[in-house]
């Protein structure tokens, strides 16, 4: 069950996903993830390197209605490896989505064990109050933007990510929460390529970064975003939330850390892990 806190737009019915002939039978491989899922194999070896990209991202939605008819809640996606640093760090060259079921404010603190391998992710996170659906032009998405907050994303590495990069995102592209600042609105003059991000992890600063990271500017990322869903005949509704992608290379987690993330003009941001 979701404890985070559901932004406005929430919605516990996700639209019904239309298996098709692929590489793999999708139908028994969403119910063999499933088990796995609930006995704690995240990444099933019996799907190792059988999966198809849209073979991952079909499974992957299933499990996700299957989550809301449990309890949780769709709050919007997330663009993964849109930075050229992230891709490098894992070897793999083009975007990636998920789904969002949680977020959490600015300043939370997590259990020590609570996460399996986390880490966060440096990112702007943008509200729509707008749909968008298809092929859309930057213009477009920024008129759909409602507002903007520091975010971070926290990830779980529950599988090995490098090597089976389908079933990670059959697995929900290592999505496990949000981390919220406080939203701002999208000032007329205001360039998201040109937002820069200064990040502190343990009172050291390891990492800047330019919103030019993403896809060349974090608009970017949501038009890629409303073309790929299309294809699964999806959109983005007024009061989703979107991860638009890291500015900077992904970092580890572990007991008693603390990260922080200042963006210039839009605010900042911070999470924690107990020490255990």
């Amino acid at each position: 069950m979701n404890t985070g806190s559901a932004a406005p737009g929430s919605r516990d019915t996700f639209p019904e996903v239309h298996l098709v002939l692929a590489t793999v039978d999708l139908t028994r491989a969403v119910d063999d993830f499933w088990t796995a899922r609930a006995r704690g194999e995240f990444f099933p070896s019996a799907y190792f390197d059988r999966l198809t990209l849209d073979d991952a991202y079909r499974v992957q939605l299933a499990l996700t209605e299957r989550r809301l008819t449990a309890g949780e809640r769709h709050i919007g996606w997330k663009v993964g490896l849109t930075a050229k640093a992230i891709q490098e760090q894992f070897g793999f060259y083009e975007p990636v989505f998920g789904c969002i079921l949680e977020t959490l404010p600015s300043g939370h603190t997590f259990g020590p064990t609570e996460l399996i391998r986390p880490g966060f992710e440096t990112e702007l996170c943008i509200r729509l109050e707008d749909d968008l659906e298809g092929e859309v032009s930057i213009e477009q998405v920024r008129g759909a933007i409602e507002v903007i907050h520091p975010s971070f994303e926290i990830i779980e590495t529950r599988g090995d990510f490098v090597n089976q990069i389908p079933l990670a995102i059959a697995d929900n592209a290592q999505q496990r929460s949000v981390i919220l600042g406080e939203p701002v609105r999208l000032a007329p003059d205001m360039a998201l390529d040109g937002v820069e991000a200064r990040v502190e992890f343990n009172g050291q600063e390891v990492a800047r970064g330019f919103g030019s990271a993403v896809l060349g500017n974090p608009l970017n990322s949501i038009a890629w975003l409303a073309g790929k869903l299309a294809q699964y005949g999806r959109r983005l509704r007024a009061g989703d939330i979107i991860m638009t992608g890291s500015f900077v290379r992904q970092f580890p987690l572990a007991s008693g850390d603390i990260a922080i993330a200042d963006f210039s003009g839009i605010g900042r941001v911070e999470v924690k892990i107990a020490k255990a």
